[in-house]
């Protein structure tokens, strides 16, 4: 039965063991589309609240808008994730991200969008991304039939999202320059129909969700803080990435201000440099995915949570407009090598019925931290410059890295 559901392992090499798998093929697919609709937008949109405010303090509040939700209901997303079939989750929440971006479009089409707006429509987003990032993360292992294969999974789709991360920004520049920002926010509604007809057509042995819904959900939350809480690499980890995605990854929001005022690259250039990080990052998700089965994924974490840092203060201090696009594409390569790492030491420790809420505590560490990292660089930025928001930033994630380096050596240990 197996091998007529799946691509001959012969035919494929072990860079992309994952996509013999045909539930992970339609998603995989599905996903490319949608992500690349959505870099898309994240580009217009942040290129369009600089345009109508100057302000770089706005852009981390629209981050900050984006994220905050993250604060209150990843956490009980994930219960629910571990309650609930993850796939019809799936499709409720990217159901909503899409009428999201087709509202976006429509205000901006008709000449009435304000920043409030845009503002309002992000909270809206961070709500369904809430439950869409650990339903996610914890259907992965659904998708291959053959655990051994997991981190690769892990890998491809971080592969899968860089991949996106080049096409989106790129095309997305394109797009702004040419026709405005507006059709960007229609090209990524449309895109969202591929990830939904991926997650419709998807084949799942056992599509219920494995919880008892009469327990409390406090109870059930709680269950999932102590294993991580008693599981020392499982909590360094949350903790290591929530530090690089609070001081580090809000980089990422003053780039339209840095390609404006410091670099004087334009929209296109903008782009660009989005692009760069994409392709550092797809660089990163093949090697991860190559070496998979690898007993040294601590060793490349630990490469990764230096050289991301390292990057972005390299990139802080360049004005050479090349020399900024390949210090970036380093930095995606080294964020991306920390983070898949991370991810998939976290997601093989964790126990099955658990999972939900593992990757919950682990999206919250990843994406929850952002409200305060944007509100951080953005005031940073505004009172010093976005050059030394970064500097700072960066220099946080490498005492970071070190500390976890020198006193926690259990996570370069082959066994962890």
């Amino acid at each position: 039965m197996a091998q007529a559901n799946t691509v001959s392992l012969s035919r494929l090499p072990p860079t992309f063991a994952s996509l013999r798998y045909p539930n992970f093929r339609r998603w995989f697919a599905g996903q490319i589309l949608s992500l690349a609709g959505t870099w898309m937008q994240a580009v217009a949109q942040g290129w369009l609240v600089y345009e109508l405010t100057g302000s770089k303090l706005a852009l981390g509040t629209i981050s900050f808008a984006g994220s905050i939700p993250t604060l209150f209901l990843m956490l009980p997303a994930g219960v629910i994730a571990d309650r609930v079939p993850k796939r019809k989750l799936l499709i409720w929440s990217q159901a909503g991200a899409m009428l999201s971006a087709f509202a976006l479009a429509a205000l901006s089409l008709s000449g009435v969008l304000q920043v409030w707006h845009i503002a309002v429509l992000a909270f809206f987003l961070g709500v369904v991304n809430s439950f869409d990032a650990p339903a996610r993360m914890a259907l992965t292992p659904e998708l291959v039939e053959d655990r051994r294969d997991l981190q690769n999974a892990i890998a491809l789709g971080s592969m899968m999202f860089n991949l996106a991360r080049i096409i989106g920004p790129a095309i997305g520049g394109l797009v702004l320059a040419q026709l405005g920002a507006s059709w960007c926010f229609v090209l990524n509604g449309v895109s969202f129909f591929a990830v939904l007809l991926a997650l419709l057509t998807l084949r799942l042995p056992r599509d219920v969700g494995n919880q008892d819904r009469t327990r409390r959900m406090t109870a059930e939350l709680g269950e999932g803080l102590r294993y991580i809480w008693h599981s020392p690499v499982t909590r360094t980890l949350i903790i290591l990435i929530g530090i690089t995605n609070l001081f580090g990854f809000s980089y990422a929001v003053l780039l339209p201000a840095y390609a404006a005022d410091v670099l004087k690259v334009g929209e296109a250039g903008y782009g660009y440099m989005n692009a760069a990080v994409g392709v550092g990052a797809l660089i990163g998700s093949l090697a991860v995915a190559s070496l998979s089965r690898s007993r040294y994924r601590g060793w490349h974490l630990t490469l990764g949570s230096f050289m991301f840092p390292l990057s972005l203060i390299l990139f802080s201090t360049v004005r050479s407009f090349p020399l900024a696009l390949a210090a970036l594409a380093l930095v995606g390569l080294g964020f991306v090598t920390q983070s898949t790492n991370a991810n998939t030491m976290v997601q093989t420790l964790a126990p099955d019925h658990l999972r939900g809420r593992v990757m919950a505590v682990y999206s919250f560490m990843f994406f929850g931290t952002s409200p305060f990292g944007s509100l951080l660089s953005g005031a940073v930025a505004q009172a010093w410059g976005p050059v030394l928001a970064i500097i700072a930033g960066a220099s946080a994630c490498l005492i970071c890295a070190a500390a976890v380096f020198l006193l926690v050596p259990a996570i370069r240990n082959p066994q962890s």
